[in-house]
């Protein structure tokens, strides 16, 4: 079931159409969080059971939930959020630590970069080499 972020951590209602043509209703209450990947159910809702035709099973419901685009709050209101919101954890750098950015990564490019000997390109780069089989 896709939910958007703010359904995830503030509540929904959502209403499903089930296999005897019936609407229910998911609720979600407020506060009570919903992570991307959860799997819940609904008892009794599900698939009839075997050679037990009035009874059914659970009803499975795996949540996907959707995040807003990059850019889609102004820095003043990103501000607000962030009090809002728990306190992140900060990072104590030390001289010994790199500063890198995270980028973009198309699958299917990767996949073709594996695929025609690329995924392993870098390791060229890198003198000492990668681990070697012992001989007696």
């Amino acid at each position: 079931m896709d939910i958007q972020l703010v359904e995830a951590l503030c509540g929904f209602q959502k209403p499903i159409s089930t296999l005897d043509n019936r609407t229910i209703v998911i609720t979600s209450h407020p506060g009570q969080i919903v992570k991307h990947g959860d799997i819940n159910c609904v008892l009794n809702e599900g698939m009839p059971i075997y050679r037990r035709p009035y009874e059914k099973g659970r009803l499975i419901i795996e949540f996907k939930v959707n995040f807003p685009e990059n850019g889609f709050l102004s820095p003043d209101k990103l501000s607000l959020l962030e009090k809002l919101l728990p306190e992140r954890k900060e990072v104590e750098e030390t001289d010994e630590m790199d500063q890198v950015e995270l980028v973009d990564v198309d699958p299917n490019q990767e996949r073709q970069r594996h695929y025609n000997g690329e995924a392993y390109e870098d390791d060229e780069h890198h003198p000492q080499g990668g681990v070697q089989c012992q001989t007696s």
